[in-house]
């Protein structure tokens, strides 16, 4: 989220209306408020069990501020088909895998248990289906002899930052072709 933030300068197409969470404790409310970007909490737990409640409630807030774009940063939630049919073709996710492998949660530990000689990451759209959205871009990382899943962590989460600005831009700018960083 603050890599995106960040990449908002005057030559980007894209500026930060709000950034909202589902906890109020998330230090990227912090920092977005810092660069003088609004900040919004929807806490999840009022809506235990109701996750479509939840998801009225997350619209309702991001409506006020009409994005043009949502961009998913570390929203550590399974949104429902009707959230992402509502906001369909406006909602961009970052995954740490090269998607279509290793969907869901994991995917560090579980790449390097196959003995795949390399992982990384990837931006889509997000759809009613987990991960399953279209792939506009993708950073790949080697898997190095004696990784653990937290050190291809740290050098994937690098890749991230990269990417996803990136990515962004693109979209905004009309070129939905994906885009591959080595």
């Amino acid at each position: 989220m603050v890599s995106l933030m960040d990449s908002f300068t005057a030559s980007h197409p894209a500026h930060a209306v709000v950034v909202v969470s589902n906890s109020a404790g998330a230090g990227g409310l912090r920092k977005a408020a810092e660069r003088g970007v609004a900040t919004a909490v929807v806490d999840h737990r009022p809506f235990a069990g109701d996750r479509v409640a939840f998801e009225v409630a997350l619209s309702d807030e991001l409506s006020r501020y009409a994005p043009d774009f949502i961009c998913l940063a570390g929203f550590m939630r399974i949104l429902t088909p009707s959230f992402a049919e509502k906001w369909t073709d406006k909602i961009l996710n970052i995954h740490p895998s090269l998607l279509p492998k290793y969907i869901g949660l994991n995917t560090h530990a579980r790449a390097i248990e196959a003995g795949d000689r390399f992982a990384g990451c990837s931006v889509h759209r997000l759809t009613a289906d987990l991960d399953a959205g279209a792939v506009l871009g993708q950073a790949v990382v080697p898997i190095l002899e004696h990784d653990t899943a937290q050190g291809l962590a740290a050098r994937v989460l690098i890749q991230e930052h990269r990417l996803y600005p990136k990515v962004l831009r693109r979209v905004l700018e009309g070129k939905d072709t994906p885009l591959y960083l080595s």
